[in-house]
């Protein structure tokens, strides 16, 4: 099999047009990837818009998950240990959002960039295309939201005397600050990792194996501070609400007061943070990853 994979490439065949190549055990390669996610858009894209947004919902709330296990794990690493290490696990529990997403089932805005795919090869209308993206992006909000509000609720910002919420606060207050500029560019980077993540899981033929493919990628973004659209509508929500409705208690455990957070605002939220890292996650996701494969693999005229 690999020496006839060789003879193939070496001739410039298209892989992907080769039926006897796909075993049905091995990993798909990339050309057969492409094939299969112009396939997987086509089929997000014509999913009834009931069913879009409950499953858009629920990668919402995946995500926000990924987000609260992620939140645990970084409270109290600041200063206990090297702010590379520290990065390191907050990114590796976040991966769990990812993972429930391309496991479970659910429709995710940023992974849902490759359609871009499917609509290049004339498969999608562009119509299809944002009415899948603005369906999917509401129901990831709704689900986000919704997870930070029962968050609130369960009492997780007084986890660790308080000091889960302050990290709430924390982070939600870096990502209000952030420039539009460097808002935008992490949001590229960000997406661009999370969208390889979802075409790797595509060759995958097992869950175990799309369980290890989603770690390093969303590891990395996490780690290197790149900025996620649909985390980001949990992580400030979730810090407005602490700031909103905490009880006095929990302010006089972390030795602050809602004023010390005016700076997260929704304006600043919206505007300053998920505008550009939304146009950012679409360009990264769409541009860096769908197109260029599109164009190396699907192209209109390539043998």
């Amino acid at each position: 099999m690999e020496i006839l994979r060789r003879r193939h490439a070496a001739r410039g065949a298209n892989l992907a047009t080769i039926p006897h190549m796909d075993n049905g055990i091995d990993a798909l390669i990339p050309p057969q990837v492409a094939a299969k996610a112009e396939d997987v858009g086509v089929a997000k894209a014509n999913l009834d818009a009931v069913s879009t947004f409950l499953l858009a919902t629920l990668a919402g709330a995946f995500i926000a998950l990924g987000a609260v296990f992620s939140t645990t794990v970084a409270t109290g690493l600041s200063g206990a240990v090297p702010i590379g290490i520290g990065r390191l696990l907050a990114g590796l529990a976040f991966s769990l959002g990812l993972m429930l997403v391309v496991t479970a089932g659910a429709e995710l805005f940023t992974g849902n960039n490759l359609l871009v795919m499917a609509f290049a090869s004339g498969k999608i209308s562009l119509r299809s295309l944002l009415r899948n993206w603005v369906i999917v992006y509401i129901g990831n909000f709704v689900g986000a939201v919704g997870t930070a509000a029962g968050m609130l609720l369960a009492g997780f910002h007084m986890m660790g005397t308080g000091q889960v919420g302050r990290t709430c606060l924390d982070l939600a207050a870096a990502k209000c600050s952030l420039d539009w500029t460097e808002a935008l560019a992490r949001g590229v980077f960000c997406n661009a990792l999370v969208c390889l993540a979802v075409w790797v899981c595509m060759s995958c033929r097992g869950t175990g194996e799309k369980l290890l493919a989603t770690i390093l990628p969303v590891t990395a973004f996490v780690a290197a501070g790149f900025e996620h659209s649909v985390a980001n509508m949990y992580f400030v929500p979730a810090a407005m609400l602490v700031r909103e409705f905490a009880a006095d208690g929990f302010w006089a455990a972390i030795e602050s007061s809602p004023s010390q957070w005016a700076s997260i605002t929704t304006w600043r939220f919206v505007a300053g943070n998920l505008v550009p890292v939304t146009i950012g996650n679409i360009v990264g996701g769409s541009v860096m990853v769908g197109a260029v494969y599109w164009l190396a693999y699907r192209r209109p005229g390539r043998a």
